[in-house]
C-alpha cells in the first residue's frame, strides 16, 4: 500500500493577543478570504499531500466547512473539534488520523495562523521526515538569544551562530509521533511545540531551513505585517520580479 501524505493543521486557538473578540484569529480575512484558508491551500495546491485534516475550534466547525467547500479545498477530509490547548488539539488530529494512517505514513503539523509557507518548504518536510521519521522546521536566530537563572539575571547567552527558532511545519512517521503523543498524556506532559516533544523524549530529530518570512499570526502587529508581505508578494508576481 503507498505510504500516504497528511497534513494536520490546528487552528483551535482563540485569539487572545489578538485583542479582538468578533472572530478567532484564524478567522481574520485578508481580501475577504480567512488566514485559515490561505494556510490550507499550500497543502491542497502541493501533489505531495494526500489528505488535510483541521482541527477547529468547536463553535467555528461549521463556518470553517463552509469556506473550505467555498474556496474548493477538496483535499480536507475532516474537520474536528480542538481541545483546550494546542497540545490536545494536536493529540486529537493524530487520534482521529488513527484509524486511516500506517506507521510509516507521513504527518506534517502546521500552524493555521502561519499562511506564508510554501511549496518547496513542503517537500522539503516530506522528504526529511520519510529519510530520517522526523522534521523541523528552524530559521536561525536573527538576534542574540538570553538564558535567564531562576532569579531573573542572566545565566548564559549562548552563541548566535548555534541558535535557531523552531518553525512549522513539523513533520513525522505518524507511528513516531503518535506514540510521543500517547506517552506524554500518559505522562501528564503537555508541550505546545513537538519538537520540543522529541527533545523531552530523547527522540532524534532532523531539521529543515525555513523559508523566509514563515510568521505565525499572534498579535495585530503580525496580522499587519501578514498583509504588508503578502501585498509585496503579489505586487513582485504581477511586476515579474
Amino acid at each position: 500500500m503507498p505510504q500516504m501524505t497528511t497534513a494536520l493543521i490546528f487552528a483551535g486557538g482563540t485569539g487572545q493577543r489578538m485583542n479582538t473578540t468578533a472572530k478567532p484569529k484564524q478567522f481574520l480575512e485578508l481580501y475577504g478570504k480567512p488566514i485559515i484558508i490561505y494556510t490550507i491551500e499550500h497543502f491542497e495546491l502541493h501533489s505531495g499531500i494526500d489528505n488535510i485534516i483541521v482541527v477547529c475550534i468547536e463553535g467555528w466547525i461549521r463556518k470553517l466547512r463552509h469556506q473550505i467547500r467555498l474556496y474548493g479545498c477538496e483535499k480536507v477530509s475532516q474537520v474536528i473539534p480542538g481541545g483546550s490547548s494546542g497540545h490536545e488539539s494536536i493529540y486529537k488530529g493524530l487520534h482521529a488520523l488513527n484509524s486511516v494512517c500506517g506507521e510509516d505514513d507521513v504527518v506534517l503539523i502546521h500552524d493555521g495562523v502561519r499562511p506564508l509557507i510554501n511549496a518547496d518548504l513542503i517537500s522539503a518536510n516530506i522528504a526529511c521526515a520519510k529519510k530520517f521519521g522526523a522534521s523541523i522546521t528552524i530559521e536561525a536566530a536573527s538576534e542574540s538569544i538570553v538564558r535567564l537563572g531562576g532569579d531573573g539575571r542572566v545565566a548564559q547567552v549562548p552563541p548566535r551562530a548555534e541558535m535557531y527558532l523552531a518553525k512549522a511545519p513539523q513533520s513525522f512517521r505518524y507511528g513516531l509521533i503518535w506514540g510521543l503523543y500517547q506517552r506524554a498524556i500518559e505522562d501528564g506532559i503537555f508541550i505546545v511545540d513537538s519538537a520540543h516533544l522529541c527533545s523531552a523524549y530523547g527522540v532524534e530529530a532532523h531539521t529543515v531551513e525555513s523559508t523566509p518570512n514563515n510568521i505565525k499570526i499572534t498579535t495585530p502587529a503580525d496580522y499587519y505585517i501578514f498583509r504588508a508581505l503578502y501585498e509585496a508578494m503579489e505586487n513582485q508576481q504581477i511586476i515579474g520580479l
